[in-house]
């Protein structure tokens, strides 16, 4: 028979093991200790409408501190003064100058010929030279005409005079008894002939000066008329040699440099580079706010100058308004049209104001709650917010320093009054 091990076999007495059973009481009253400080969390996580990952969601702390409103956009540089120049009279026109040009106030720039102006023009300055001649040659025949008539007043004076001496001899002669009454009758019929011829001659004077006066005017008004016709002529044939209005730059050309156009064609636009702005793009929400004056400051090609906002578009287009800042001051010189520039204008600025950074709960709530985080659970809460900048919201009501808040992400809480922060 095969020997077993059987008899090689002992009990072996196992003493107990306090270490470890401590081990294990410390554990368990380790547990409790947790369960029961858990279990207000555990509770109130049982007690939440609804459970979100903090992932998906922004927090923000409110803050008590400075507060700017402001406008941060990008513009791009614009001329504010960009005249276009156009054909004043149809005809062949000739540019004297290329796209890009530096150019100077009363520089001409294009040349329109016209040869029916130009003849219209001496046309009419004919006519107007007749017409004066007419005019020149009423004064004369004026002239004549009242030395006429002054003659025949003076020689009619005379006439007057020689009745009333020969009525006083008549007379004289009558007392003496050497002349009849009848001779004294007929000088007196002579005199008041005299007398009547007289007055004759003199009304006859009066007259024809003012006669001759309203012709010497009438011919003068036409030739003034006339005059005033030629020097609108003259002035279109000037406009044919096209002129820039302001110092710049030639800007876009709108025909070929050898062409003929109609009346009123577009020839070419002139850049006046010494006033420019940066137009700038603003959303709607914060137009309402703007208004002209206001400071702010242009940024570009490492540089920064101080600006005034110069206008506001009245109208909205795609939900932004347009606004121009103007330089405060002498305009750069090393600036282009259609440079792009950043630009930040100032709406506002108050010191100790209830912030808190912005984002989409204001948005998507109306600015009527936020949801307040504490221990975990985020609870919906009413409040009041004010104005807005880039980057903060002004809180009015409901929130107080230090309050933490979702500030994004809260429409995955579908209006829940109490929603829990899984980690």
């Amino acid at each position: 028979m095969i020997r077993d091990t059987s008899a090689q076999d002992r009990l072996v007495e196992v003493k107990p093991n306090r270490k470890r059973r401590l081990l294990f009481i410390g554990g368990g009253v380790a547990l409790l200790v947790a369960l029961a400080i858990a279990m207000p969390g555990i509770l109130r996580l049982f007690s939440a409408d609804a459970s979100v990952s903090a992932s998906r969601l922004a927090f923000a702390t409110v803050e008590r501190g400075p507060f700017v409103r402001d406008i941060a956009a990008e513009g791009k540089v614009v001329a504010a003064n960009s005249p276009t120049l156009y054909a004043t009279y149809g005809g062949a026109v000739v540019l004297k100058v290329h796209a890009g040009d530096a150019v100077k106030k009363g520089q001409v720039l294009a040349v329109v010929d016209s040869p029916e102006l130009r003849n219209k023009l001496a046309q009419e300055q004919s006519n107007a030279d007749g017409m004066k001649v007419a005019w020149e040659r009423a004064q004369i025949d004026a002239r004549k005409q009242g030395a006429q008539l002054q003659e025949a007043y003076e020689n009619a004076h005379i006439d007057e005079q020689t009745a009333a001496r020969n009525l006083d001899r008549y007379q004289t002669a009558f007392a003496k008894g050497a002349v009849s009454s009848m001779d004294v009758d007929k000088a007196k019929d002579a005199l008041e002939k005299a007398q009547i011829a007289s007055r004759q001659a003199k009304s006859n004077l009066g007259l024809d000066k003012d006669s001759s006066n309203f012709d010497i005017q009438a011919k003068k008004l036409a030739y003034e008329r006339q005059q005033l016709l030629v020097q609108d002529l003259q002035r279109q044939v000037d406009d044919l040699n096209v002129k820039s209005p302001v110092d710049g730059q030639v800007g876009q050309l709108f025909v070929a440099p050898v062409a003929t156009v109609a009346k009123d064609a577009q020839l070419l636009s002139v850049v006046d580079l010494t006033a420019l702005e940066v137009e700038v793009k603003v959303p709607e929400s914060f137009a309402r706010d703007l208004a002209i004056g206001m400071t702010g400051e242009i940024s570009g090609n490492g540089n920064t100058w101080k600006g005034l906002v110069s206008a506001i578009s009245p109208e909205v287009v795609n939900g932004e308004v347009a606004a121009r800042v103007r330089f405060e001051g002498e305009t750069p010189k090393q600036l282009r049209q259609n440079q792009r520039l950043s630009v930040r204008i100032l709406l506002d600025k108050r010191d100790n104001v209830l912030t808190v950074q912005r984002g989409s709960f204001v948005d998507e709530s109306g600015g009527a709650y936020a949801y307040v985080v504490r221990d975990g659970i985020a609870t919906k809460t009413p409040i009041r917010v004010g104005v807005s900048s880039i980057d903060k919201v002004e809180i009015l009501q409901g929130l107080k320093e230090g309050d933490r808040i979702v500030i994004s992400g809260t429409d995955s809480f579908k209006g829940a009054q109490t929603v829990a922060i899984a980690r």
